[in-house]
């Protein structure tokens, strides 16, 4: 039998399973509603890059949130039908030696969109905000000179003429947990693990604390969106719709 998305995409089959009672009706409607509503929104973000393109805007799109919040999730549905050669995805590794020695926010200067292209960024500079200083990658100093810069830097962008969106996906610490062990017994997906998430749990409070303090402080030019993300699939409808919502 094919897979659910699969089927879903397939009308034909899909009736005749439901004529044989194979299907569980209700589950088989929300999906086919959760398709429809996605496809519409991703024929509008590609008449969206081409406005972007014809007029020559730069937009970068920020994608921040706890692990396994869908960041990526949300991102692969954004870019589906866009055109690559008019944006990016950006998820940056650790900082090499090199890297290390630069001014914080150096490396993703370089990443930034240039003329008519969109960038979407899987993790950002608030890094600094909260990862690092949760396990211990950069030292207080470091976190402190990194808050009393970033508002700065993004009015510098901003004013400069990119247009800058920044997302927050929340999800409670029940979820977090789901989301982790299907990880963990799912082969194309125990890459997503990494020696921090094992750690995410028992430091829940500790990175709440960092995540209400970049919340408050970090929203003077470019606020916040806070997305429930409990839902994956509503998380990323209210994404595109947010982002078209403010660039339309």
């Amino acid at each position: 039998m094919m897979n659910l998305k699969e089927l879903l995409r397939n009308r034909k089959a899909l009736k005749k399973l439901l004529a044989n009672g194979d299907v569980e009706l209700r589950k088989i409607e929300r999906e086919l509603n959760y398709f429809d509503d996605l496809e519409k929104l991703q024929i509008r973000l590609v008449q969206l890059q081409q406005k972007i393109v014809a007029e020559g805007k730069r937009v970068a799109i920020l994608f921040e949130g706890r692990d396994s919040s869908g960041k990526g999730g949300t991102i692969r549905r954004f870019i589906e039908h866009l055109n690559p050669r008019e944006m990016r995805v950006v998820a940056l590794t650790k900082p090499n030696d090199k890297e290390l020695g630069q001014w914080y926010f150096q490396r993703y200067i370089k990443q930034l969109p240039n003329k008519g292209e969109i960038v979407f960024f899987d993790r950002s500079w608030y890094n600094r905000a909260v990862v690092e200083p949760v396990n211990g990658f950069c030292t207080m100093d470091q976190y402190n000179h990194f808050m009393g810069q970033v508002n700065d830097f993004e009015r510098m962008l901003i004013d400069d003429g990119i247009v800058l969106l920044k997302f927050w996906l929340e999800i409670d610490k029940e979820e977090q947990i789901k989301r982790f062990n299907a990880r963990e017994n799912d082969p194309l997906k125990r890459w997503k693990l990494s020696p921090i998430d094992n750690q995410a749990i028992d430091l829940w409070p500790i990175y709440s604390r960092y995540i209400g303090s970049m919340l408050q402080t970090t929203n003077e030019y470019s606020s916040w969106n806070i997305i429930n993300a409990n839902t994956k699939k509503t998380a990323r409808l209210e994404c595109m719709e947010k982002v078209l919502s403010m660039l339309e």
